[in-house]
This record gives structure tokens, C-alpha cells and sequence, in this order.
């Protein structure tokens, strides 16, 4: 999406890393940028402003157009435009190269350019036309000339994979002919990256810049593979210092908006992507990613109008279809409607482990038992594959903690910590520790989990309660009380008061603290079980009932709500 989206490679290792911080250094000296419409006066980049007395201006139009370099392109065009050279054969077909260069390569360059008019018979229109039409035309084994060695390249400007390896040598020659020109290097450094050989790419970029900061594609080259190879946040600085240095090039902008969306930072993608939609509102790949980023942060109704606008483009679209059983599902709550959407996915017969999942919990999560089983089958399908992905391993330990079939979810739970340790693998070892009775275990992992980040309310919760189970109850209290006094309204701080309650001794003291949980959040569903526990208890069935339809409400799957159902059936 937008560049190319590599994989990680075997041989992006550690090479790699010394390349990129040096990369990263070049590209941070405040070199200022060409403007956009460069001064005829000295440029600060190599080989940007060639002697005439060297062989007149056929070797000094040769020699800008060579250099590659955005400004030297346009000095080009001007040399022609003053010099009156528009007429000759020669003056025609280097204007029509210097426009074909800076639209393929420059293409944010925002300058009115002529309309090229190459000479039928001359050489590189040969070449330019066969580009045009996709077919890369060798130069002769006897030529010394660099433009019929680089520009045969542009047949494969947009292309991928390893049809790229057959420019190699071409290119390769061509940067040993002429040290200085950016276009080489450029080319070399694409042709890696989209072969996946990153570190040959990283030095190819890394050279192409410091020839000549203008080549803002080399930056991009590097910001994609920082990209790829995990730097996030370093690649968001990168470009984001790119856009300060060239605030009106599309193809920066659009790069930092696809940096927010592949790393999942959906508050920075949404105006980011918004702002490409504003300059081209039928741009199919971007009203895609909209779309999701608004499914992301749970804005639901506003995903369905980008998604109504991407459907009279591709209504068969992976994504598209995703994207419409995830609002049906967590949107409009109509299970029915997002598993008709996934069942189309899966129709294609294509393994997609996430679309598998996500459409087996949806069955699993179902109060229906033919539904339930069918996305068991569907699980068990999933986990047969000879090396089952987390996502996969995870919704086999999330149905087995549903059953509180505790032994059952632990060959999937080590394998999770083995492979991954997340935070919520931490919480699922508490959990299932706890459900075995382990409440020394549960203690150790929930303290894991809480001095990775002890201010995160989760891995909290998690360590107090696990204080509780193995009877440290003042120190769970001091903290309990702590997190209470500074805790919002809502959820967070319903969940502290169940906490208390449970380490409160007087039955009143309990319900109080029971009914403030619930007065922030009347779905705690450990506060709602609760209250039912203390009115059978009390063997109050009416009060009893009024808890338990809530709970099942909530939790319909629950064994030992179900068992509760079959003993009060006669009052439900």
C-alpha cells in the first residue's frame, strides 16, 4: 500500500541496523530542500550546475538531465526554453526525457511542464515509447551512453518482484560511468527493496541522498524499509520531518499516512488519511483504510459511509467484506448479517486465519448450540494446521476459559507464553492459575503482568485481586484504596469497588460496595454474580433471579450460571 509493502527478509538481520542510523543521521542535517521552482543560482547538490565551456550546451543539457536531480531537470527545460532549442531533434527528445523524469520521479514537483514531443526515429524515444508500453529495452553491449542504460528502467518503474533482477547490470554499469547522477543509485536501491534484499537497498537509498537531499524518493525508499523492519517510530520522525521540509509533496504525506495506519495508530491515520481523500476522493486504496481506521476506533456508523462509497468499486474485496462484518457484529449487534459477510470470505476457498477466528469466536460467542458447534469444528479445523498461528492457539485458550475447562486451556496457554508472553497471555495465565486453584502461580504471573506497567488499570486489577486469593489482604487494601481515590467515573472505578467488596467482613459493607460498582458500571458482570451469590445465599429467589437473568444476560455460556438457570427454571 502505497510505495510497496515488503515482508521482513532473512537478510534484513543486524547488517542492517548500523545502515539505517547512518541513514537516519544524513537525513537529519537540516539540508534545506529545493524549493519548488529552484533559482537558476548555484544549487548545494552535486553536479548541479555543469560547465558550459565542457562541450557546449549539448554537454551541458546532457549533463544536468543525466544528474537526475530535480532542480538540474528543470534547469534543463529552461535551457532549452532559452536557448530556443524546442525545434531541434536534439532539444526535443531531452525535453521529452526531463518531463517523462520528473513526472515518473518527481511527480509532487508542482511546475507547469511542456508537453513532450519526441522525435519518432531518435534512439531514446525509442526507449521512452517501449517503456510506455512496458518492455525494457537493453542498450547495445558497445554503448557508453548512461541515458540508454538508465532509462529503460522506467518500464519497470511500478513493477515487483524478481523482473527487476533484469535491469541489475544495465544499472550497474550505469553508476560506474557516471559516479554523481542520483538516477542510478535511485533505480539500484528500488530494485532491491521490492527483491527484498534490504541491505543492499539501505546503501543504494543512503547514496542516492547524500548525492543530493533533493531526491526525496531515496528518503522514502529508506522510510519504508525502516518501516518494514520494525523502526516505527523512527520512520514516523523521518517522514514527519520530510513533510516539515516539503509541506506541499503528496507522495510524503501520503507515505506518513500509511506509516499511522500499518502501525495501528488510528488517532494519527484518521486526519492524515483524511487529508489524502481531501486532494483525491477516489483514491480506492485510502477510502479503505478509512474506512477501517473508523471500524478500529468503534465509530461504526460514520465506517459505513466510506464503505458505501468502496462498494461501487470492488464489493469483493477481503478488507471491504471484513470491514462490513466487523460493524455488523460490533456495531449493530447482528451476528446473523457479519457471518454471512465472513462466509463469503471463506467461500474463496483461501486460508485466513484471521477471518477463520473472528468468524468462529462470533459462533462460539452464540447462545445457539448448532452454532456454537459449528465454530468449534471451524476451531479445530484451525488448530490441525501443522504450526497453528498465536491467533489461532489464543481463541482455543479464550473457548476453553469460556467452559472453565482450565486443563484443557493449558497446553494452549504455554505454548501462547512460550511464543509471545503478552500482556493478555499474562492475564489468561492468572486466570486460568486462579481457576486450577494455583493462587500462588496466579500471584506470579499477575505480578508480571503489573510491573510491566503499573499504571495500567488491567494488569492492577489482576495483582490485587491475586493479593486477595493468597491472603494478602492489607496490602491489597492499601492499594485498592489508592487506586479508588484517583480513579474516574465509570468502569475503572466499579471495578475497584468490587475489589473492595471482597475484602470487606460485614455483609452490609459488602452490598454498599457492590451497588457503587454497579452504579459506575451496570454490566460488571463480577459485581452482578456477586450480588446473586449473597441473595441465594439468603435463599431470596426473587432478588436471586433478578441477578442471575442479568448475568445470563451477559454470559449465557457461563457452567456455572447455566447450572444456576436449571436450579431456579421453575422462577426464571
Amino acid at each position: 500500500m502505497g510505495g510497496y509493502a515488503l515482508s521482513m527478509h532473512p537478510r534484513a538481520g543486524s547488517l542492517l541496523w548500523p545502515a539505517l542510523f547512518f541513514s537516519l543521521l544524513i537525513l537529519s542535517c537540516g539540508t534545506k530542500p529545493a524549493a519548488r521552482k529552484p533559482d537558476p543560482g548555484p544549487s548545494n547538490t552535486v553536479n548541479s550546475q555543469p560547465a558550459a565551456s565542457t562541450g557546449g550546451v549539448v554537454e551541458e543539457l546532457r549533463s544536468l538531465t543525466e544528474s537526475g536531480i530535480p532542480s538540474n531537470l528543470l534547469r534543463a527545460l529552461d535551457l532549452i526554453r532559452g536557448r530556443d532549442l524546442g525545434g531541434t531533434e536534439f532539444g526535443r527528445v531531452m525535453n521529452g526525457i526531463n518531463v517523462t523524469l520528473i513526472r515518473t520521479i518527481y511527480p509532487d514537483l508542482q511546475t507547469q511542464l511542456p508537453n513532450p514531443d519526441f522525435p519518432s526515429n531518435h534512439a531514446y524515444s525509442r526507449i521512452i515509447r517501449e517503456a510506455e508500453r512496458g518492455n525494457y529495452t537493453p542498450p547495445s553491449p558497445e554503448s557508453g551512453d548512461y541515458l540508454e542504460y538508465v532509462l529503460p528502467f522506467l518500464s519497470l518503474y511500478r513493477e515487483t518482484g524478481d523482473k527487476l533482477l533484469t535491469a541489475l547490470p544495465d544499472l550497474r554499469k550505469a553508476s560506474a560511468m557516471n559516479s554523481n547522477s542520483v538516477l542510478a543509485a535511485l533505480f539500484i536501491g528500488i530494485v532491491y527493496e521490492r527483491t527484498g534484499r534490504l541491505n543492499e537497498a539501505v546503501a543504494a537509498f543512503t547514496r542516492c541522498y547524500d548525492l543530493s537531499r533533493e531526491c526525496y524518493p531515496a528518503a522514502l525508499g529508506l522510510a519504508r524499509i525502516m518501516l518494514t523492519v520494525g523502526q516505527n517510530q523512527e520512520t514516523v520522525r523521518l517522514l514527519s520531518d520530510l513533510v516539515i521540509r516539503y509541506p506541499d509533496y503528496h507522495s510524503i504525506k501520503r507515505q506518513l499516512a500509511l506509516t499511522y495506519y500499518q502501525i495501528g495508530d488510528w488517532a494519527r491515520a484518521d486526519p492524515a488519511i483524511a487529508e489524502i481523500l481531501q486532494k483525491d476522493s477516489r483514491d480506492a486504496e485510502f477510502i479503505l483504510m478509512r474506512a477501517r481506521v473508523l471500524v478500529e476506533q468503534s465509530q461504526f456508523l460514520q465506517a459505513q459511509v466510506p464503505l458505501d462509497l468502496y462498494q461501487g468499486i470492488n464489493p469483493n474485496d477481503r478488507l471491504y467484506l471484513f470491514l462490513r462484518a466487523r460493524v455488523q457484529a460490533e456495531g449493530l449487534r447482528n451476528r446473523d448479517a457479519a457471518l454471512n459477510y465472513l462466509r463469503s470470505i471463506l467461500r474463496s476457498g483461501v486460508r485466513d486465519d484471521e477471518v477463520s477466528v473472528y468468524t468462529a469466536r462470533l459462533l462460539m460467542e452464540s447462545s445457539r448450540p448448532e452454532d456454537q458447534d459449528e465454530g468449534r469444528q471451524l476451531l479445530r479445523g484451525l488448530l490441525e494446521a501443522p504450526d497453528p498461528s498465536p491467533v489461532v492457539l489464543d481463541l482455543a485458550l479464550q473457548d476453553a476459559i469460556r467452559q472453565q475447562a482450565w486443563r484443557e486451556a493449558l497446553p494452549w496457554l504455554n505454548r501462547l507464553l512460550d511464543e509471545r508472553r503478552s500482556s493478555q497471555d499474562l492475564i489468561n495465565a492468572y486466570t486460568v492459575e486462579k481457576g486450577l486453584g494455583n493462587n500462588a502461580r496466579s500471584l506470579n504471573f499477575a505480578r508480571e503482568l503489573y510491573e510491566r506497567n503499573p499504571a495500567n488499570d488491567e494488569g492492577a486489577v489482576s495483582y490485587f485481586s491475586a493479593l486477595i486469593d493468597t491472603g494478602r489482604i492489607d496490602e491489597a487494601g492499601r492499594m485498592i484504596e489508592s487506586r479508588l481515590n484517583q480513579a474516574p467515573g465509570g468502569p475503572v472505578k466499579s471495578r475497584y469497588y468490587y475489589l473492595r467488596s471482597r475484602i470487606r467482613t460485614g455483609e452490609d459493607a459488602v452490598m454498599n460496595d457492590l451497588r457503587s460498582s454497579l452504579f459506575e458500571d451496570p454490566r460488571n458482570l463480577d459485581s452482578i454474580i456477586s450480588m446473586f451469590d449473597i441473595y441465594h445465599r439468603r435463599r431470596d429467589g426473587r432478588r436471586a433471579v433478578y441477578y442471575l437473568r442479568q448475568a445470563l444476560a451477559l454470559d449465557p455460556n457461563n457452567p456455572q450460571l447455566k447450572r444456576y438457570e436449571a436450579e431456579y427454571s421453575s422462577l426464571m
